[in-house]
């Protein structure tokens, strides 16, 4: 591609955002237009690095990355997981860590056990299926939920939920404990297929520097 063109990045919103615009900061990738507070602006621009950014909802970010819409996006591995795009996952970025679980009251490990048939709630129907039909063989329920999906088995809608635990506390305020572990969590940089090949030298530097700035091997 020509010298012209511009590298887009997605970006979450919110505590990732900052995250990974800090990190980028260390490598020389800055953005000064991201930090006007009252600005309603959806692109920001870096004219001299030929640089662009937006921000977006963790699950829509992998799907700016997949059609093209973004080069490279950073967004939480539950997200890849629940989405399931074809995009590459270049790096594990460390931060935003915490653990995808299956939870509920001490008793429903019973339930689990023995592989009875269950109902389980979750934001993210995609990995509790893989978790429950792939890995325990189990057959469940999956009941879809938006919002604080702790209610599930409080109010008797699912036997246990599926959701990212980080530290345990709302579980245990609500009588519930994590049950089992599906796997940790972070965030996650990933690319466009396209943009790899395309725009290959800018990003596998982007890439080399942040893992540096990491301490990768």
């Amino acid at each position: 591609m020509g010298d012209n063109r511009y590298l887009t990045f997605a970006l979450t919103k919110g505590r990732l955002a900052g995250k990974t615009l800090a990190l980028l900061e260390q490598i020389g990738i800055t953005c000064t237009q991201m930090q006007e507070k009252d600005s309603r602006k959806l692109i920001f621009v870096n004219e001299e690095q030929k640089l662009r950014f937006f921000l977006a909802k963790g699950p829509d970010v992998p799907t700016y990355v997949e059609y093209g819409a973004a080069d490279i996006g950073v967004v939480g591995k539950d997200e890849l997981l629940e989405e399931g795009r074809r995009v590459y996952e270049v790096l594990d970025l460390g931060f935003g860590q915490c653990r995808m679980c299956v939870c509920g009251p001490s008793r429903a490990r019973e339930l689990l056990q023995h592989h009875e048939r269950i109902r389980v709630a979750s934001k993210y129907p995609a990995i509790a299926k893989d978790y429950f039909y792939n890995k325990k063989h189990q057959t469940v329920d999956i009941i879809k939920l938006n919002g604080s999906v702790e209610l599930g088995p409080i109010v008797g809608l699912s036997d246990v939920i599926v959701d990212i635990v980080e530290t345990g506390s709302t579980l245990k305020e609500n009588g519930l404990e994590v049950l089992e572990e599906i796997c940790p969590l972070s965030a996650r940089m990933i690319v466009n297929r396209v943009s790899m090949q395309m725009e290959n030298d800018r990003i596998k530097d982007i890439i080399l520097k942040l893992r540096s700035v990491l301490k990768l091997q």
